[in-house]
């Protein structure tokens, strides 16, 4: 069983910073993604980052150049910086470990929300 836990969400107002950690344990693969997600009121959850142990990175085009996905092999630590944030931001965020070359191994966090003023 793999556990994550996700911690950085809050309240922020436009133009403003926030920091996401999520830290995974358990039976982890050497080779896996990590990633977060979010989901909107009314809204179905969407890809928002994703880093592969590698390093290979994947982000939704409506965040390209004002998040940025890291990670911490050694800690199975994922950390999502979020700059510039946007009332379009406001949403519950959940970290997502997926094993690979098994994607059937998928474990998510709990969720953080994340909420932006304008």
């Amino acid at each position: 069983q793999v556990q994550l836990v996700e911690s950085g969400g809050g309240l922020v107002q436009a133009g403003g910073s926030l920091r996401l950690s999520c830290a995974a344990s358990g039976i982890i693969f050497r080779l896996n993604a990590m990633g977060w997600y979010r989901q909107a009121p009314g809204k179905e959850r969407e890809l928002v980052a994703s880093i592969i142990t590698d390093g290979s990175t994947n982000y939704a085009d409506s965040v390209k150049g004002r998040f940025t996905i890291s990670r911490d092999n050694a800690k199975n630590t994922v950390y999502l910086q979020m700059n510039s944030l946007k009332y379009e931001d406001t949403a519950v965020y959940y970290c997502q470990i997926r094993m690979l070359p098994t994607p059937s191994l998928t474990y998510w966090g709990q969720g953080t929300q994340v909420t932006v003023s304008s």
